[in-house]
């Protein structure tokens, strides 16, 4: 057997792993920019507010010896309100059912009481914790050095590794780890499958990023989005979407809309040509604005728009 046959044989012999990893951290600390740089396509919806992320957010890699099932999960913090705890049990429930774990902090804001939370929750999770020091761009290694000493006191014996999810700094690494910690396993979903999101959710979730991205202060947290109705025409290769935004207070509805309805335009606009290059198809879509008073207070309304 040739050096070149007897390497192929031992690949050939390589354990296909598989299992699921959570990507957990305070709100705006990178996690669902983490997970599309993971992934090499955006799936997950990001802004610079924190609280975008309010689901769980499923994306699949799937490569020859492994598929690995990341879970992007809303910010964990100190909630006071009924919405935000309800994302904050999300997050502490994902940690129960999951291989591995992966830690985001943001390394040029340091440590804060938020963070000093997961480490005492992870300490009781049985899961492989890897801790990711986020925004190493962005920070000296004379900062970073004292950071991952902290790291590891809070999380003693875990491996600590500085990335950039924003320019996918050290991202071949995190993944090299977790697949030395994968079980052995099966692939559960189909390969060239990023994520088992619907295409109902997902178009919901690009409408509320432009909502978030394009208004300010308290409206894009006291909206959501529904979507009424999302018909494929296949003769005409088009995608119909019809939604509603709801927000909470009447006086949210008028800025929503804008001035001649400029605001809903370009809120539409944006939403359909990034829905149009993901789908692959032409888009019609409609959006309406409906106020639900008090919405985020609502346990029923809550459960209503998937929360």
């Amino acid at each position: 057997m040739s050096a070149e046959q007897t390497h192929s044989a031992g690949q050939a012999a390589e354990p296909h792993r598989s299992g699921v990893v959570a990507i957990v951290g305070r709100p705006n600390v990178g996690k669902s920019t983490l997970l599309n740089q993971l992934l090499g396509e955006k799936i997950a919806i990001v802004t610079p507010k924190p609280q975008t992320t309010r689901n769980r957010i499923t994306g699949i890699r799937t490569t020859p010896n492994s598929q690995i099932i990341f879970l992007d999960t809303p910010g964990i913090h100190r909630a006071h309100s009924l919405m935000n705890r309800r994302m904050v049990d999300v997050a502490l429930k994902t940690l129960q059912e999951v291989e591995g774990v992966l830690w985001l902090i943001d390394a040029r804001e340091g440590l804060r009481r938020e963070d000093e939370d997961i480490a005492g929750t992870l300490k009781e999770s049985k899961a492989v914790t890897l801790i990711l020091l986020n925004k190493m761009d962005l920070i000296s290694k004379g900062r970073l050095l004292p950071l991952m000493e902290r790291c590891s006191a809070l999380l003693p014996g875990r491996e600590i590794i500085p990335v950039s999810a924003l320019k996918g700094e050290n991202v071949s690494l995190v993944l090299g780890q977790i697949e030395k910690f994968l079980p052995e396993g099966p692939s559960y979903y189909p390969e060239g499958e990023a994520t088992d999101q619907t295409e109902r959710f997902v178009a919901s979730e690009f409408i509320r990023e432009k909502i978030f991205l394009l208004t300010r202060a308290e409206i894009p947290y006291g909206t959501a989005v529904t979507i009424d109705e999302f018909v494929e025409k296949k003769e005409k290769s088009l995608i119909v979407i019809k939604a509603t935004i709801h927000v909470e207070r009447e006086a949210h509805r008028p800025i929503l809309i804008g001035k001649k309805g400029a605001m809903l335009r370009e809120i539409g606009r944006e939403a359909r040509e990034e829905l149009e290059s993901l789908l692959g198809c032409k888009l019609f879509l409609e959006l309406f604005v409906k106020v639900n008073r008090g919405w985020t207070r609502d346990p029923h309304a809550l459960t209503e728009m998937g929360l």
